[in-house]
């Protein structure tokens, strides 16, 4: 299964690259068919109705069957289906109309890392690199991949790129401490969750890792009171599996948090 925290992107390609009609040499009314799928299908998808949204992008894939957007994106709705394969499928269609365009990229090595091809999907994050070198997700996510070989110094290396080509990155800046965590940095992690959270309060994935540090780390006051805001924000955390097996954090910090559930 794919960490949250590995970045898929919703792409744009042909879309708002203006004019759509020059682009596209489709008519006026096409045109606006074409815009009108395409604010559907983001509408679905920020509803959490994927199944539509795959319905709206196959709508404009059976209308411009080589817009490499539109293969990218119904592949993003299906992943968030959790089907797969076929992701990867249309990610690949993608790939093969727009072979210089990192999105597709991304969004299939983000789908080659839920399966574990780690090696593939960085593959993929290289690629990216290649075309756009200042592309922090890619940076991010090929950290992820890293960090599923078990390389967490590169995986930190990743992290710490990414934060510096975007200073506004969360994710990374998240990831980072964590993967700082697994290291033995314990110290330096937990003063970079805790800055984190100063500008990102509501960053649960990084109050959750707080708490479960904070508590291996004798100081069970502190760990308690970040939990409550944890189980308010997203009560996932509560299971370890899903910790472990969806998020994908480190071994050192699911240990330290299944201690923290278990009162250890």
């Amino acid at each position: 299964m794919h960490s949250i925290l590995t970045i898929f992107l919703a792409i744009f390609l042909f879309f708002h690259a203006a004019p759509v009609q020059a682009q596209l040499n489709i008519t006026e009314a096409e045109s606006n068919q074409l815009d009108a799928l395409v604010k559907k299908a983001f509408a679905a998808t920020d509803a959490g109705k994927f199944t539509d949204a795959e319905g709206y992008w196959t709508d404009l894939i059976k209308l411009y069957p080589d817009n490499a957007a539109g293969w990218s994106n119904r592949g993003n709705s299906k992943m968030s289906q959790n089907l797969t394969q076929e992701a990867l499928a249309d990610y690949n269609r993608s790939v093969e109309l727009a072979p210089n365009y990192p999105d597709p990229y991304l969004n299939r090595g983000a789908a080659l890392e839920s399966l574990g091809k780690w090696e593939e999907a960085i593959a993929d994050y290289d690629h990216v690199l290649a075309i756009d070198p200042k592309d922090a997700a890619a940076y991010n996510n090929r950290g992820n991949a890293q960090a599923g070989l078990g390389k967490w110094e590169e995986a930190i290396a990743d992290y710490q790129t990414a934060m510096k080509v975007n200073s506004r990155f969360s994710t990374a800046f998240g990831n980072n401490a964590i993967a700082l965590y697994q290291v033995g940095k314990t110290d330096e992690a937990i003063k970079a969750m805790k800055n984190i959270l100063r500008k990102y309060p509501n960053f649960t994935d990084v109050r959750a890792a707080l708490t479960a540090a904070l508590w291996a780390n004798k100081q069970q006051g502190e760990a308690e009171s970040n939990w409550v805001s944890v189980t308010n924000l997203d009560p996932r955390y509560r299971d370890i599996s899903w910790v472990k097996n969806i998020r994908r954090w480190p071994p050192s910090m699911v240990t330290a948090l299944e201690k923290f559930l278990t009162l250890k």
